[in-house]
């Protein structure tokens, strides 16, 4: 007989979803997975840009529902794609109020989608437009540390608001430069998973005020949910788990990232 999941715990903590993909998540209609998330409290929910082509999804998609926000940015696994034209796309919208950053932005050399030199030139193109624009941008970087901390140490100094280094699995150099230059990091349901000590080191050794929360869904689903589509509202399990590994409430977890959210975006 399988063993029964526990329910989704309601803390009755107001939730900022930092990280997701809602135009990806298939199995329910957006209306439904954004309630079942403001069912256990989530207040607001980021969906991130990776691609030219999800861009006017994810505009449309904030205009659609009032408590989504959204981000404009090409992924590194699609650096190859960007053009002039993108970058100005980029900038053109992402001065909209419903936008909060520019991202999803970085390096990846763990799969190498795109040739590394031309994701380090489109990573620098956008960290700059960060720069003019002002706004904060979210960083995925995989091993890629080396590279990753060069453009930070030379976009972060002009950048009035700095960002997240989202999903953090990286080491902890990289893990205190981030934090050192004002950065937040990203923790999602790999802090819940049995081989991650390392992700569970950083956050152990990450003030709480630089911690955000966010579920990268519908990838990276956190246990005890492993093997279904990850949501926004699995956010409590990624919270009791950086509450264990810090010695806090989970209440305390929740109002910090809440604040660390709103401080960063909004």
């Amino acid at each position: 007989m399988a063993k029964k999941r526990r329910d989704i715990p309601n803390y009755q903590q107001p939730i900022i979803e930092t990280h997701f993909h809602l135009d990806y998540l298939k199995e329910q209609p957006a209306s439904d997975i954004l309630q079942q998330g403001r069912d256990i409290g989530v207040e607001r929910f980021m969906t991130i840009a990776v691609a030219p082509e999800n861009m006017g999804q994810v505009l449309a998609l904030t205009e659609e529902h009032s408590d989504v926000y959204g981000t404009l940015g090409v992924h590194p696994h699609d650096a190859e794609k960007y053009t002039e034209e993108t970058g100005s796309f980029v900038r053109e919208h992402c001065q909209r109020d419903k936008i909060v950053a520019i991202g999803e932005i970085g390096l990846d050399y763990f799969y190498d989608n795109s040739d590394r030199s031309v994701q380090r030139k489109v990573f620098a193109e956008q960290l700059q437009i960060a720069v003019d624009t002002g706004l904060p941008v979210v960083i995925h970087t995989r091993e890629a540390d080396d590279d990753t901390m060069a453009l930070l140490r030379e976009y972060a100094p002009q950048m009035k608001r700095k960002g997240v280094v989202h999903s953090f699995t990286s080491g902890m150099e990289l893990a205190q430069l981030a934090v050192e230059l004002g950065f937040c990091l990203g923790i999602n349901g790999i802090v819940t998973f049995n081989k991650a000590e390392n992700v569970r080191e950083v956050v152990a050794a990450t003030p709480i005020d630089r911690l955000l929360l966010e579920t990268d869904s519908p990838f990276l689903t956190p246990v005890p949910y492993r093997g279904t589509e990850n949501a926004p509202k699995y956010l409590p399990f990624i919270a009791e788990k950086i509450a264990e590994v810090k010695d806090l409430t989970t209440e305390e977890v929740l109002k910090s990232t809440y604040d660390n959210s709103l401080r960063t975006f909004f």
